[in-house]
């Protein structure tokens, strides 16, 4: 049980700074706005993305925030890591940036995992699992 904590809170950590910190601090420079203008993208999908990847990420990192929204939220990445790799794909053809997202895709399955191993399938210890602290214990 430790290890799960122990994977549950470093992988969720990486997905909390690549998808919370980072685009929260970057999202206003000429190197985010020229990314989506880029993939062909108009520019208030840039700042609505923005908005969700940071709410999302703060779901994934708060105890006390719902299972559902969780699950909303895991979700959520995953659609955006798979199109983020096919809009690369499509624009750029296969290089790196391709499978990079894929690459954060198997870092979120894997904080997925063990936040189920965590709580377990039943919905009323998810309740009881993600109380205040209990992630934490």
């Amino acid at each position: 049980m430790k290890n799960q904590r122990i994977i549950f809170w470093v992988t969720t950590t990486l997905i909390f700074l690549f998808e919370g910190v980072l685009p929260a601090l970057t999202f206003n420079s000429e190197l985010a706005r020229e990314g989506i203008r880029h993939l062909g993208y108009p520019e208030y999908f840039g700042n609505a993305l923005v908005v969700f990847k940071v709410l999302g990420a703060l779901a994934l990192m708060i105890p006390l925030i719902s299972p559902r929204v969780k699950e909303w939220a895991y979700a959520g990445f995953a659609f955006d890591f798979i199109f983020a790799s096919i809009s690369h794909a499509a624009v750029d053809g296969l290089h790196f940036q391709t499978f990079f997202p894929l690459i954060v895709l198997g870092v979120l399955l894997l904080s997925y995992r063990a936040f189920h191993r965590l709580t377990g399938a039943d919905s009323k210890r998810l309740v009881e699992v993600t109380a205040p602290g209990s992630l934490l214990d």
